[in-house]
Formats: structure tokens, C-alpha cells, sequence
């Protein structure tokens, strides 16, 4: 579906340096701080800024050098709802059902009301009186009413209660199990959305991919261990990814859980998460 070689772009005091593959009928989960490049990588993917260099193909089709005919006619099969971005203020979600309608050609108004009325997301009340929830649902919403092969969404569930949130997390998986090989690429601050969600996860940070892992292999082979400085000196460190300095002492990412486990009882070993992965991977000293 996507494919991104050696993608460029250089800011006063930021340089993003990618690469990424989002295979066919899969679910896709980008990670990392703010600031890491999330938005900007999935800016350069819709055309929104202008790459300093890189290669991203799509169906076998490098966007970056498609005219302006052929970026519109693409364009049709994305659906996306990016966090810094949306709908006027001052106009309503059935406004917003009938402005897609005329944009996209086999946008179906019945899913979109349907689908709003599920998430309890009034239909005639102005979108900057709704809440910051109820916005966020509009933005999911509207990009899954057209059939889009490619779906892009940068922290959809920001903002929703967990009732809400699962609720959306649903729409995602019903859309897949209705669109076979069509592909989602997502980012989220939320673990447990992307843990339940995704196949497999990049993590970014200042600008690149630091770390590409499938999601169950994460979950069941990475593990954090908490040691003192002391047993951390005669640790064996051969399967320890990173190392970040604690109060206690410190806390290691590995991906050979098993290794430590079996070798290393007398330590703490805790389950790894995409937390985990974040502070340990960007914020870790050694």
C-alpha cells in the first residue's frame, strides 16, 4: 500500500529522515514524543509539505513526482483526520456530510449519519460548540465514509473517555473486516489503543525511526528490567536494547526476555509495553 525510502525534511532545528513500509490490509502504528515527526511524516505523505528528498510509492507509484491530476484522482481512496487540523467552526456535522458528498465519489451519507448517531455526535449543532471529544469523532467519521483503501489518522482518539475511545477503536476494526487490503497508518499517545489495534509498530524519535517491531512479539519478548547499579554491573548486557538511569538504579529494554528470565531470577522483569518502549528508547542514556 506505502512505502517510504530515505524520506527528507529539513527544518531550522529539525530534520526528519524516514523510512517505512504499511503493507496491504494492515493496521500500522507510528509512536513517539511530540516533536518526533509524526505529523510531519504524515504531512509529506498527503502532499502537504514539499520533501527535501526521499522516495514514498504508493500502489507501486512514486507520489512525489505525480502530477497535479493524478495526486486528486489518488486522493479519492485516502481518508484522514490529522490532529492540528479540521472543519470550520461555524458549520455543522450534516454540513460536513453534505461538503463530502460533493468531494468524494462514493462517500455514502447513510454510513456518516449512521455512524453519528452511534457515537451520539449531534448533527446540527456547530462544531466549535461541540466538545473536544465529539470533534474528534468528527474527524474519524469523515474519513471512513468513501471507501478510502488508505486510511491516515494522527491521534484520533485524543481527547475521548474510554468508553468513547473503544468505540472508535471498533469502527477501525469493522472497517477492516469490511474493506479487505485496505491499510491504516496511525499514530497515538494512547499504548493500549495501538497495543490492541495494530500489527506491527515504528517507533520515531528527533526525525527517525529508532525501532520497527510487530506488536505481539513486543508484547510477549520485550520485557523492562529494574536492577540495582550493582546488579547492573555484572549484568549481561548483550541483549539489553538501552539502558536509562533510575533512582533505584536501572531500567533496561530487551527483547530476549526469556534470556533473563531463565539466567537472571533474582531480578525485577516486567512486561514491555510501547510506553515503556518510549521512555526507555528515546529517553535512555546508554
Amino acid at each position: 500500500m506505502l512505502e517510504i525510502q530515505g524520506l527528507q525534511k529539513q527544518y531550522k532545528n529539525f530534520r526528519l529522515q524516514v523510512s517505512l513500509e504499511v503493507p496491504d490490509g494492515a493496521i500500522i502504528g507510528l509512536v513517539g514524543q511530540n516533536g518526533a515527526g509524526k505529523s510531519t511524516t504524515f504531512k509529506a505523505i498527503l502532499g502537504l509539505i514539499c520533501p527535501d528528498g526521499g522516495v514514498i510509492m504508493a500502489d507501486g507509484v512514486d507520489i512525489t513526482k505525480e502530477s497535479a491530476k493524478d495526486a486528486v484522482a489518488r486522493k479519492q481512496n485516502i481518508g484522514v483526520a490529522l490532529s492540528d487540523s479540521g472543519f470550520s467552526g461555524y458549520i455543522t456535522a450534516e454540513d460536513v456530510c453534505k461538503i463530502l458528498k460533493g468531494m468524494y465519489q462514493h462517500f455514502d451519507a447513510h454510513k456518516f449519519q449512521e455512524a453519528c448517531q452511534r457515537l451520539e455526535l449531534p448533527m446540527d449543532k456547530k462544531i466549535k460548540e461541540l466538545s473536544n471529544g465529539n470533534r474528534a469523532k468528527l474527524k474519524v467519521i469523515s474519513a471512513l465514509c468513501h471507501d478510502a483503501k488508505f486510511i491516515i489518522l494522527d491521534e484520533p482518539t485524543a481527547g475521548l473517555d474510554v468508553v468513547a475511545r473503544d468505540t472508535v477503536l471498533q469502527l477501525l476494526r469493522d472497517y477492516m473486516e469490511e474493506h479487505p487490503g485496505s491499510s491504516i497508518l496511525i499514530s497515538s499517545h494512547i499504548s493500549s489503543d495501538l497495543e490492541g489495534l495494530c500489527d506491527s509498530l515504528y517507533m520515531i524519535n528527533q526525525g527517525e525511526i529508532i525501532l520497527h517491531e510487530d506488536t505481539d512479539v513486543l508484547l510477549s519478548e520485550y520485557a523492562v528490567l529494574k536492577l540495582s547499579e550493582e546488579a547492573y554491573a555484572s549484568l549481561d548486557k548483550s541483549h539489553v536494547l538501552k539502558s536509562k538511569k533510575e533512582n533505584f538504579g536501572y531500567a533496561c529494554l530487551t527483547n530476549e526476555k526469556q534470556y533473563y528470565v531463565e539466567n537472571y531470577p533474582e531480578i525485577v522483569i516486567e512486561n514491555g509495553n510501547i510506553d515503556d518502549l518510549i521512555m526507555i528508547m528515546a529517553l535512555g542514556g546508554q
